[in-house]
């Protein structure tokens, strides 16, 4: 079969190429999957350069997430048909024409969901539900968070907003106001000008912002508590400027402010199943009515491989950058 292949770690769009590799075969309890749609994320890219914390055996097929067709069934698969469409997150190998799933993790799509949405309903999608759910926040709670128009971030925006919670959405460009707001996100600040946190004020007007969720790192980390009022909490989230977070020891005594972190594979491993369907369930009513919009950059060949890695390090992406076998 297809797939884009790298033989060493380093940059994607040196290392990846076309290449050949053995259909898989599934074992127990695992399906195999005809590709239709497969995402390319960060955590993708960074798995390739070998400093992710799952490092793959050599050579590696790319991709961690897909939409596609059931094509054959393992011992003690019940449940799941041939010929059902499915999407999958956290699997290895979905750069390629064929790879393999457990059984276990298959979301089946509704005929209202497309392929483009449906290749990238989970990873980033049930970061930011699940994210959304850790901060405990209410309908008429305010948050904010920075880098708002990344995925995570427009996703968190759109499901927020269904939820009745209203958020602040930094964006390091003014540009960003724009693409954000052509997603029915509101809200939106640049921090690219002086003044931005009186903005955010006058935003909020005298509610107080319960939580703040903080991508970056760095001096970013210390504006964000600024920003929080009483009791609030401060999630780190990512840590975009490699630096440690700048938090005044002032600002959490006085406001008696919490910090946390979030790991998304943590908290999903450590979530009941019960509670794992029922947001998945809100995902899938959420994008089949168009409430959560799952927008894509662009479609590439994986004989394009070097050119879809390139396309998704750009600035300014609208959405997702898919491979198509």
């Amino acid at each position: 079969m297809r797939a884009a292949l790298h033989h060493s770690f380093g940059d994607p769009a040196k290392v990846l190429a076309l290449g050949e590799s053995p259909v898989p075969q599934p074992e127990a309890n695992e399906v195999r999957i005809r590709t239709i749609l497969s995402p390319i994320h960060n955590h993708d890219l960074w798995t390739v350069r070998g400093s992710y914390g799952y490092k793959p055996e050599l050579p590696a097929i790319g991709g961690s997430e897909a939409v596609g067709i059931v094509d054959a069934l393992g011992d003690g698969v019940t449940g799941i048909n041939v010929g059902q469409r499915v999407s999958v997150a956290s699997v290895h190998g979905s750069w390629a024409e064929y790879f393999l799933a457990p059984a276990g993790g298959l979301v089946p799509v509704p005929d209202a969901i497309s392929d483009e949405a449906a290749a990238q309903l989970i990873a980033m999608p049930f970061s930011a539900i699940s994210l959304l759910d850790f901060l405990d926040v209410r309908a008429g709670d305010w948050i904010i968070q920075n880098t708002a128009n990344g995925a995570v971030g427009k996703t968190l925006g759109m499901l927020a907003k269904a939820r009745g919670v209203h958020v602040v959405n930094l964006v390091r460009r003014d540009a960003g106001v724009q693409e954000l707001e052509a997603l029915g996100i509101a809200n939106a600040v640049s921090t690219a000008s002086d003044g931005w946190q009186d903005k955010v004020r006058a935003i909020t007007g005298d509610a107080s912002i319960r939580a703040a969720v903080d991508s970056i790192g760095g001096q970013a980390s210390k504006d964000l508590v600024g920003l929080l009022g009483e009791n609030g909490t401060l999630i780190s989230f990512g840590t975009m400027a490699g630096e440690p977070m700048q938090i005044p020891s002032g600002e959490l005594i006085f406001k008696q402010a919490v910090v946390k972190g979030f790991w998304g594979a943590k908290i999903s491993a450590a979530m009941p199943g019960e509670k794992k369907r029922q947001l998945i369930g809100e995902l899938l009513q959420l994008v089949a009515s168009g409430d959560l919009k799952l927008p894509v950059e662009a479609v590439f060949g994986l004989d394009q491989i070097a050119d879809a890695v390139h396309a998704s390090l750009a600035p300014g992406k609208i959405g997702k950058v898919l491979l198509r076998p």
